[in-house]
């Protein structure tokens, strides 16, 4: 295992005309400077369940220039149901160790790098590791940890994605800091440029948190779902109180009930619109917020990896900034957190 010294990346390289060839349709998609972007692009993943799997295959397939896995834990019967990377006989072995060359037989062009320890993620040494990469994507960890990495992707300047599901339920937060991109000019100016550049001002975890909803109006809080939203910052809280586990049976349900109640009332939520959590929403959180489920991995994972391509290759606005997903109706809302 190496790794660059902290603060020095490689050289940017440019695209062969082989590898030209390999990304033609994507190049024609999205055009060469953003496919340079990518190639050039250093991503760190950290955990490798269902989600990440999902996640690492498509970005891999559309051709970064390096990929960093970290992830001590080691393969379990129950990450074969979502971890396609995994086999049977891999069970017991670490999960970095058994996915790698698969990962790599997905795209020779990409450097597939694995830490299979989670050491490297410690206070004294996240900065270093933070600081040799492009882009951070922290998945299927607990709110606090993530709070940690997001605090020291900011002090380095590096974007950071987090994501993750419970059960039927899926996230995606993003704090790209301040993102420039392009998009079309739509101001209706004849004379105007066909692309203009946009930037946008991303929060991070810890301020998006203390977000208010008083400002919405009832059918803008109902358009965004908000039980889903609340149930997943519930589980959040509920694992910071319990050092990271989550909720597993019945018998959690009390908790999370009045965990996610509590926040609603202070973020301040329409109480015509969502008076409380649904009971029954919360019963089914609370015993299946610890299994992954493949279909819901597909399309959460599927999402991630588009906008970390989108974020990027620079070409269009990202997620801004908080996606959840419901696997029960099969549909995501977008919520702006503590963003301007």
């Amino acid at each position: 295992m190496s790794l660059h010294e902290p603060g020095t990346k490689s050289a940017p390289l440019q695209i062969t005309e082989d590898e030209a060839a390999v990304y033609d349709r994507q190049i024609r998609l999205w055009g060469l400077e953003a496919q340079q972007r990518m190639r050039n692009a250093s991503i760190l993943v950290v955990k490798l369940r269902g989600l990440a799997t999902e996640t690492i295959k498509n970005i891999v397939l559309a051709g970064i220039g390096k990929l960093t896995i970290v992830d001590g834990e080691n393969v379990s019967e129950e990450d074969l149901g979502a971890g396609f990377f995994f086999r049977e006989d891999d069970v017991g072995k670490k999960r970095v160790d058994a996915a790698k060359a698969r990962i790599e037989g997905l795209n020779p062009l990409v450097n597939v790098e694995t830490i299979p320890t989670a050491s490297v993620l410690e206070r004294d040494k996240l900065d270093g590791l933070v600081q040799s990469v492009d882009l951070v994507c922290v998945t299927d960890s607990d709110r606090d940890f993530t709070i940690r990495v997001n605090e020291a992707c900011r002090r380095l300047k590096v974007p950071l994605y987090i994501g993750g599901t419970y059960g039927l339920l899926g996230y995606i937060f993003c704090d790209l800091l301040n993102h420039e991109y392009i998009t079309p000019d739509r101001s209706g100016n004849k004379d105007s440029s066909k692309n203009i550049k946009a930037t946008a001002s991303y929060s991070p975890l810890h301020v998006a948190l203390g977000h208010s909803w008083a400002k919405l109006t009832r059918r803008q809080t109902k358009e965004l779902n908000p039980a889903v939203i609340f149930s997943i910052l519930a589980i959040w809280e509920y694992g910071s109180i319990h050092r990271g586990n989550l909720p597993d049976s019945p018998a959690h349900a009390d908790e999370l009930e009045a965990i996610a109640n509590s926040l609603i009332t202070k973020a301040d939520v329409n109480k015509q619109v969502l008076p409380s959590i649904p009971r029954g929403s919360i019963d089914a959180v609370a015993t299946t917020a610890v299994h992954e489920f493949a279909p819901v991995c597909a399309v959460v994972g599927g999402m991630l990896a588009q906008d970390i391509l989108k974020a990027l290759g620079a070409r269009e606005a990202p997620l801004a900034n908080f996606f959840t997903f419901d696997g029960k109706t099969g549909g995501g809302t977008v919520v702006r957190m503590g963003m301007a």
